[in-house]
């Protein structure tokens, strides 16, 4: 599967795997000067590329596990996605999490990318709860199992 990328900015590397072993593609701040993200407070940072993926295929923007462990930012609406269809720039909406203000600067790296396939389901409406087939679990929500 190829993963065709435009850099919107050519100073910056071409995103990639860090790694063999990597699921994700490092994305790198394309942004003119630094920009800081206060506690609490989320900003959209645009990373420099327009992307191209094969029909059947979505980008997942997922957070860096560093940048969430060190400094508490991370992905707002994690993971983000990234329809196949689509031709704009790849931003990333970060938030800060942390107790102090965190600096973004130009190339730094900000989120990875993670291509998956995407399956799209037929919807049909039915016009019966029961219609719809009973589980163990049925209705059980958010904890139900116990801590």
């Amino acid at each position: 599967m190829i993963l065709k990328i435009f850099r919107i900015n050519s100073s910056n590397p071409l995103p990639g795997y860090m790694t063999e072993g990597a699921s994700g593609i490092d994305l790198y701040a394309s942004i003119e000067g630094p920009v800081t993200i206060a506690p609490g407070q989320y900003k959209c940072i645009p990373a420099g590329i327009k992307i191209s993926l094969p029909e059947g295929y979505e980008v997942q923007i997922r957070p860096r596990s560093g940048l969430a462990l060190k400094f508490g930012v991370t992905v707002l609406n994690s993971p983000g996605t990234v329809d196949y269809d689509y031709r704009g720039e790849i931003k990333v909406l970060l938030i800060n999490h942390g107790k102090a203000p965190f600096v973004i600067t130009e190339g730094m790296r900000i989120a990875q990318m993670v291509v998956a396939p995407v399956i799209q389901a037929e919807v049909q409406e039915v016009e019966l709860e029961q219609s719809l087939e009973s589980t163990e679990r049925n209705s059980g929500g958010f904890g139900h199992t116990g801590i």
